[in-house]
């Protein structure tokens, strides 16, 4: 009988242990776990905006880096680079990103099967700090974009929609310059 309650008791917090909130899930380390990540601006759209996309390594850490000027002339005001995932679980409660930059706010924005339009999706801020950093945003904090037919996006989105994720400088006139080592769900 006493054997039976502890085997349960190991069960029990091996079932915690390797659940889906309990650990993390990659979905890019530059390693063994890559996306394809896409570089492009508002000159898709007429806008002026320049960006710089490519892969580097510093001290033995690999990491990506976009940088670029963000003009709002001609309606536009963005950089990113976007990769197209596929994400299974829904037991995660959000994104971390390994990041750092020049102090300026940046953004994650999640498209899912429902933001079917370009300017359609779900986007939450974070400040790229000079020194690398884990960041980690709840999904809880994204929020739907406004514009036209955004009405029509649900207020929240579940993460087995989620079809990409784009590291974006967006909204403002600046010289966007970030690096991102690493992305994760937690």
């Amino acid at each position: 009988m006493k054997f039976n309650k502890h085997l349960k008791t190991t069960i029990c917090l091996l079932t915690l242990i390797t659940s889906p909130v309990a650990m993390t899930k990659i979905i890019d380390n530059l390693d063994n776990q890559r996306v394809q990540w896409v570089p492009f601006s508002d000159q898709v759209m007429g806008g002026v905006s320049e960006v710089n996309f490519l892969e580097k390594e510093e001290e033995g850490l690999s990491y990506y880096h976009m940088e670029g000027k963000v003009s709002t002339e001609n309606n536009g005001g963005f950089i990113q680079f976007r990769a197209e995932v596929g994400l299974e679980d829904n037991g995660y409660e959000g994104l971390k990103i390994k990041t750092r930059g020049n102090g300026e706010e940046y953004y994650l924005f999640i498209r899912t099967t429902k933001t079917r339009l370009p300017w359609l999706y779900y986007g939450s801020s974070f400040i790229a700090s000079e020194e690398w950093k884990w960041i980690e945003i709840p999904f809880t904090s994204f929020e739907k974009s406004d514009g036209r037919f955004s009405r029509f996006l649900p207020e929240e989105f579940d993460i087995e929609t989620i079809k990409s994720i784009g590291v974006v400088a967006y909204g403002k006139d600046f010289y966007a310059n970030i690096d991102v080592a690493g992305i994760e769900l937690y």
